[in-house]
């Protein structure tokens, strides 16, 4: 993959109040994942996502319109960051999306790491790239910088000044082929019953050149 420079153009607020939240978790492949974490940029390309209905779906945190100290910011308005905390050692990177107090999440579960990959090592504790490098949610937080402190923040601006932090999705131009995309069950939810079955995973079955 020929890397795609920081524009540092984030998605305009508009795409992320989107009422389909299934929609934009299948539309979010292709993107980028950008961050600047103590004035380092990285990205990647977003390679699968997993969409979570709010309040009528079983396996969202908001489920039955369940209101706590984490999920509060699920209801935020869209293009907020709702990172979490999972077993208590891997920071969880979602997207929140559709308009205020409706809790509408996708969570990104995997990227194609492009640009600031030594830092993305480094953090990842790892000698190089390859499979299993950033293919889970945990990883892909721990490679671009992203932390459970960062919730809240705003997808939408970048605010001035290289010490100051910043998660942002960008376009990158590329037209996917719905032959490229594959739709299956979400993962780790067989708690939620029916939902658990619901076709709300998507990802990339090969990033182009």
């Amino acid at each position: 993959m020929k890397p795609v420079r920081l524009s540092a153009c984030p998605l305009v607020r508009s795409y992320y109040l989107n009422p389909d939240v299934v929609f934009l978790a299948r539309d979010l492949l292709g993107k980028k994942l950008c961050t600047r974490i103590n004035g380092i940029q990285t990205y990647g390309i977003i390679t699968e996502t997993e969409a979570y209905a709010g309040i009528t779906d079983k396996a969202s945190h908001a489920f039955g319109d369940r209101r706590t100290a984490r999920t509060e910011i699920m209801y935020a308005q869209g293009g907020t960051a709702y990172v979490y905390l999972c077993y208590g050692m891997h920071s969880l990177f979602n997207v929140v999306t559709n308009v205020k107090g409706v809790p509408h999440a996708i969570l990104v579960r995997a990227i194609e790491p492009v640009e600031g990959i030594e830092t993305m090592l480094l953090r990842r504790g790892k000698s190089r790239t390859g499979t299993g490098f950033t293919d889970g949610p945990g990883k892909v937080a721990s490679a671009l910088g992203i932390h459970y402190s960062h919730s809240g923040m705003d997808l939408t601006v970048i605010p001035p000044g290289k010490e100051k932090s910043a998660i942002w999705i960008e376009h990158t131009g590329m037209q996917m082929d719905e032959q490229e995309i594959l739709a299956g069950p979400r993962i780790g939810v067989q708690y939620a019953g029916e939902d658990a079955a619901k076709p709300y995973r998507f990802l990339i079955r090969k990033v182009g050149a």
